[in-house]
C-alpha cells in the first residue's frame, strides 16, 4: 500500500521531522531492493508483486518528501 497523496506537515516538530526523513529514505531503499529482486525471479506472479511494491514504496517516498 503507498501514500497517494501529499500530507500537511506544517507543524511538526525536529524529532518528527528527522522521522518522517528516516521513512522515506527507508521507502527509497526498499523500493531499490524489490525491483532489485524483481529482476532476479522467474515466476511472473511473484516479478509483478516485487515490480508493484517496488512502485508502491517509491510511491510513497516521493509523496513523504514533497510533503516536506
Amino acid at each position: 500500500m503507498a501514500l497517494k497523496n501529499t500530507i500537511n506537515l506544517n507543524n511538526i516538530t525536529q524529532q518528527e521531522l528527522n522521522s518522517v526523513k528516516e521513512i522515506a529514505s527507508a521507502h527509497l531503499t526498499m523500493s531499490k531492493k524489490f525491483e532489485q529482486y524483481s529482476n532476479q525471479i522467474q515466476d511472473p506472479q511473484f516479478k509483478q508483486l516485487f515490480q508493484q511494491s517496488s512502485s508502491d514504496a517509491q510511491t510513497t517516498a516521493t509523496n513523504l518528501i514533497n510533503s516536506l
